[in-house]
């Protein structure tokens, strides 16, 4: 009797173990502002990725446990909301933007498209089993991860060997119309593979996690943006075919 209980209503440490992660999003989603509006660019890039793990881990950390509730889903969109709307945004119109008078209203588009699109999510997945193969839309985390990151790879070799000459406030004002797009459309994207030793979409999901974690710690600013791009790209293909 005593276990079943257990089982049913989880310890309150455990109930806010993921909702401690959602707000450790928070807390780097908003250092990233901070650190972005003192010029530190760099480090902005890192705490957005940094909330991106946390974000990732807290709604597997929940199921894991099964202390999901109404409650840390709608936490978890009003953060992301944060964390991968307004503050990428912000990061790029502090680094690249902020010298064109108008460009703040990239900002806004962004950001608003990041709030609708977590808005929807919440609407057509209210009551349901997240299990879907696919998202409908450019996840914010994705969009907000690539953006974000773009600033990491404008300060490679690779990119000033490659690039120099482009005109890279363009591209910026570009890629947010287009990320800010792809939010909020119907495009396909196919959601993070579970991690898993019996099947191979599992273990698929196991390297991607590990080659991620590699990245991060060896290769950030030349990993992060080309795969950002290429999921962005992959959505649009298969939208195609």
């Amino acid at each position: 009797m005593n276990a079943a209980r257990r089982r049913r209503f989880p310890r309150p440490s455990l109930v806010m173990l993921p909702n401690g992660f959602t707000l450790a999003n928070l807390f780097f989603g908003i250092f990233a502002i901070v650190s972005a509006s003192r010029g530190q660019h760099v480090q902005a890039g890192w705490y957005i990725v940094l909330g991106a793990f946390c974000d990732a881990l807290d709604g597997r950390i929940a199921r894991a446990t099964n202390t999901g509730s109404a409650f840390g889903e709608e936490l978890d969109s009003l953060v992301d909301a944060i964390s991968f709307g307004l503050a990428p945004a912000l990061m790029m119109y502090f680094a690249v933007l902020r010298h064109s008078g108008w460009d703040w209203i990239l900002v806004f588009i962004f950001a608003a498209c990041a709030v609708m699109r977590l808005a929807r999510f919440n609407i057509e997945s209210a009551g349901e089993a997240k299990k879907a193969a696919y998202f409908k839309g450019l996840p914010s985390p994705a969009a907000g991860g690539t953006l974000a990151t773009y600033y990491w790879f404008s300060q490679t070799p690779l990119y000033n060997e490659f690039f120099i000459d482009w005109p890279w406030e363009t591209i910026m004002r570009f890629l947010m119309l287009t990320l800010s797009a792809l939010m909020i459309s119907d495009v396909p994207y196919p959601a993070w593979p579970k991690f898993s030793f019996r099947t191979l979409h599992g273990v698929l999901g196991i390297i991607v996690l590990f080659s991620s974690v590699f990245a991060l710690f060896f290769l950030p600013r030349e990993f992060f943006f080309p795969v950002g791009v290429v999921y962005v790209v992959t959505g649009i293909v298969l939208a195609i075919l």
